[in-house]
């Protein structure tokens, strides 16, 4: 009887090694063998799923014929809660294994939004609303509940983000991108202020900010920026108005119909810098770079005035007399222009 039980227990013991033996061999089978595909796939990992989740999902797929095996690599190397969320491309030849190293790494699929220099906060929230791959949690709030939602509480959004091109993973909150934009554009400032020209007329970097902005708008030119800027330093210097277009425009908001008449550089708002002194109230728009750089740096000189040549380029003046002339001359379009700096031209 005893013989009988310890052959039993031989065979017991002998095909359970055998069991174990042969899980372990499709087990390394399964970890180093590609995946079942001929071109690439996206696997999405949304917000809260687990690694049976994604299993299943590869299972569903095609992609593997047992997704325990994906449960036990993952938890074999102790990457169960290490998965982080996002969407995956899954290449030919990519095995289980290196599928779960890119999860655990992160090395998601990148997407990207630009934000163009110049564009206001409305223009950018549109392109942000309308971007599918970011997690939306902002569409329909107000711009005080926006800026509350990333920290920022009291703030007024224009020209608080950073003008650039902004990597993100799909799923990415809204919120998380804004803070992106939002940091990136305070660290930027902030190294400019620290280094600006000496005795400028700006009492804090949140003034240069909008008077970078105001230089946005008015020229697309780098190489006229410092020269815009320059004009209005010097206005500001002598207590002279800004009068610039752009801030009008700001002002006018969906009033603003592509074209700017008298009557609205009459009619007051606090951004009609015909009708007002001073800088206006908040930027008018997102200023790049070269703009901040430009507002802080601004060219020497005597111009204090200046206008469109229609070129994209402008004509600077240092008195009312030559800037009455420049715009008959590109504005008007009147030939006959007998002030002395346009004989040069």
């Amino acid at each position: 009887m005893k013989r009988l039980l310890f052959k039993l227990l031989g065979t017991l013991i002998l095909l359970g090694s055998l069991s174990v033996g042969w899980l372990l061999i499709a087990y390394q089978q399964f970890s180093e063998q590609p995946l079942s595909l001929t071109q690439p796939v996206q696997l999405v990992v949304e917000p809260g799923s687990s690694v049976r989740g994604v299993a299943r999902d590869l299972e569903q797929m095609g992609l593997v014929k047992d997704g325990r095996y994906f449960v036990w690599m993952a938890r074999l190397g102790n990457h169960s809660s290490s998965i982080q969320i996002g969407e995956y491309t899954i290449e030919p030849g990519m095995t289980p294994s290196q599928l779960l190293q890119n999860m655990v790494s992160g090395k998601v699929r990148q997407y990207a939004i630009t934000l163009l220099e110049g564009w206001n906060f409305n223009q950018m929230m549109t392109v942000i609303n309308e971007n599918p791959y970011l997690e939306h949690q902002l569409k329909g709030k107000s711009d005080t509940e926006i800026m509350l939602a990333i920290g920022r509480e009291g703030e007024h959004p224009e020209g608080r983000f950073f003008p650039d091109t902004y990597h993100f993973h799909r799923g990415m909150s809204d919120i998380d991108f804004l803070k992106r934009a939002y940091s990136a554009m305070e660290k930027r400032l902030d190294q400019e202020w620290q280094k600006r020209a000496e005795s400028l007329p700006l009492n804090s970097a949140y003034e240069a900010l909008i008077l970078a902005s105001i230089v946005e708008k008015e020229t697309g030119a780098t190489y006229e920026r410092a020269q815009i800027a320059g004009v209005f330093i010097r206005r500001l210097r002598k207590g002279m108005r800004l009068q610039t277009d752009p801030t009008v425009i700001y002002g006018m908001g969906k009033a603003y119909d592509g074209n700017i008449r008298k009557k609205d550089l009459l009619t007051d708002t606090p951004y009609n810098t015909y009708t007002r002194s001073g800088l206006t109230p908040t930027p008018i728009a997102m200023p790049s770079g070269a703009a901040i750089h430009a507002a802080l740096h601004p060219d020497s000189g005597d111009s204090l005035y200046f206008v469109a040549r229609g070129d994209g380029s402008h004509h600077f003046s240092a008195t009312f007399e030559e800037h009455d002339c420049a715009v008959k001359k590109y504005q008007i379009k009147r030939a006959n222009c007998d002030h002395p700096n346009f004989r040069k031209e």
